[in-house]
C-alpha cells in the first residue's frame, strides 16, 4: 500500500508540474502576442541573446536544440519564421557545411530587450516564491 501511495504522490507531483508549465506557457504567449511572438519564439531569442551577447555573435543551431525543448525540425521551422521576420540571420558553417549558425539581428536584439521584462514578469507571477510550494 505504501508503494501505491508513494507512486500516487509522484504522479500527482508530475501532473502539477505539467499543469504549471502549460499555464505558464499560455501566459507567456498572451503577454508576447501583441509583439508578434510566442513563448517558443521568445525562448530562441532569449537563448541566442545569452549565448551570443554581442550583435553579430553566432550560435550553432545544434546548440539550441537541447535548450529550447523543440525537435530539430520544429526548431528549424521556427528559426525560418524568425529569419523571415528579420529577427535572426542564418549562415552555413564554413568548417562544416552541415552546420548552421544563427545570430540575432539588431531588430531581434531590440525586440528581445523590449519583451524580456514581460516574460520575466510572467515567470515571477506564475513561479515566484508564493507558488514554490505547489511544485
Amino acid at each position: 500500500m505504501a508503494l501505491t501511495t508513494a507512486e500516487t504522490r509522484l504522479e500527482e507531483r508530475w501532473r502539477d508540474i505539467l499543469s504549471v508549465h502549460a499555464r505558464t506557457m499560455c501566459e507567456i504567449d498572451r503577454a508576447l502576442h501583441p509583439h508578434g511572438l510566442g513563448a517558443s519564439d521568445f525562448e530562441v531569442l532569449d537563448v541566442l541573446a545569452a549565448a551570443a551577447p554581442e550583435e553579430g555573435d553566432l550560435c550553432r543551431v545544434q546548440n539550441l536544440v537541447g535548450r529550447v525543448h523543440l525537435s530539430q525540425s520544429a526548431l528549424s521551422r521556427l528559426i525560418g519564421r524568425l529569419e523571415k521576420d528579420g529577427l535572426v540571420q542564418r549562415s552555413i558553417c564554413a568548417e562544416d557545411r552541415r552546420g548552421v549558425w544563427v545570430a540575432l539581428t539588431g531588430k531581434g536584439r531590440r525586440l528581445h530587450d523590449e519583451v524580456l521584462p514581460l516574460q520575466r514578469g510572467v515567470l515571477q507571477r506564475m513561479l515566484g516564491e508564493r507558488h514554490e510550494d505547489r511544485l
